[in-house]
Formats: C-alpha cells, sequence, structure tokens
C-alpha cells in the first residue's frame, strides 16, 4: 500500500462537476493499493497516518498529529500511485491492484481512519473520472509506503 499525504487548508473531490467530498483544515490522502496489500498494511497505515505529527503546535513547530488539531480526512483511490517508469516512456500498472481487489481494501482503510479520527472520512468515488482541488498547506507532503515499515 502506498499513499501520498498533503496537509491541506481545503480540499475537495469532483465527479461530474458535482462535489462528492470536501474538507477544509487536515488531510487530503491518495491510496493505492497492491495484490499482496492485506489488513495488516490498511491498520499499519491508518495508525500511522492518525499518528503523524505535521500539524503546528502554538510554538508553530509540526508536533501535533491530525488527531490533536481536529482535523478532517479527504481520501481518494489512487492507482497510478504504483506506476512502474524504468522502460519506455508510459507508465506501466501491473503493480496495482485491479478494482475488485482495491475497492475493498480502500473501503476498509477508510473504516480504519474513521475509527482512529473517531469522525467520517470524505471521499471520493472509486473508480470515477475525478477532480481534486487542494490548497498545500506548508506545503507538506509525505510518501508512505507500507512495503517500507523499517
Amino acid at each position: 500500500m502506498r499513499v501520498v499525504i498533503q496537509r491541506v487548508t481545503f480540499a475537495k473531490v469532483e465527479v461530474d462537476k458535482k462535489v462528492v467530498g470536501e474538507i477544509e483544515k487536515g488531510m487530503m490522502i491518495l491510496a493505492g493499493f497492491e495484490n499482496e496489500d492485506n489488513d495488516e498494511d490498511l491498520t499499519w497505515m491508518a495508525n500511522k497516518i492518525t499518528a503523524l505529527r505535521i500539524f503546528d503546535d502554538e510554538q508553530g513547530v509540526m508536533n501535533k498529529s491530525i488527531i490533536d488539531a481536529d482535523g478532517d480526512i479527504l481520501c481518494i483511490s489512487q492507482f497510478t500511485l504504483h506506476a512502474q517508469t524504468k522502460k519506455g516512456n508510459r507508465p506501466s500498472y501491473f503493480k496495482a491492484a485491479k478494482g475488485e481487489i482495491s475497492k475493498p481494501l480502500y473501503d476498509e482503510f477508510c473504516k480504519k481512519l474513521a475509527v482512529n479520527l473517531n469522525k467520517e472520512i470524505k471521499k471520493g468515488i472509486f473508480g470515477a473520472d475525478m477532480k481534486v482541488s487542494l490548497l498545500n498547506d506548508g506545503p507538506v507532503t509525505i510518501c508512505i509506503d507500507s512495503k517500507n515499515k523499517e
């Protein structure tokens, strides 16, 4: 499992020109899944993300988690995070899990985030053509792969 996290002051996702998910202060997460991903990956990643101290404390130091900062999460499924670009100029996505595998993983991952955060996770629509808008705060952008835990 691979994620890209952006600390945002605003983020939204639209499908067919209709807003389907929107947050203010918090994290916009792009999440990509592989065939080998399992519940252990989802739990580890949800715990890592909700404990990640990337929000400013009273002294302006990144010392608060999203829980401490009372932020929100917008999570969007993103198979292109597993693009392979070593050969040629057209990315290959053979490592990305197909929809029948990645959709249940995505749904379960969002549930785990919601439990940790104790609030609803805003989402895109799995498999849809989505338009994402955001204002990256900092900018702060973090990439995490569950296959590189150590």
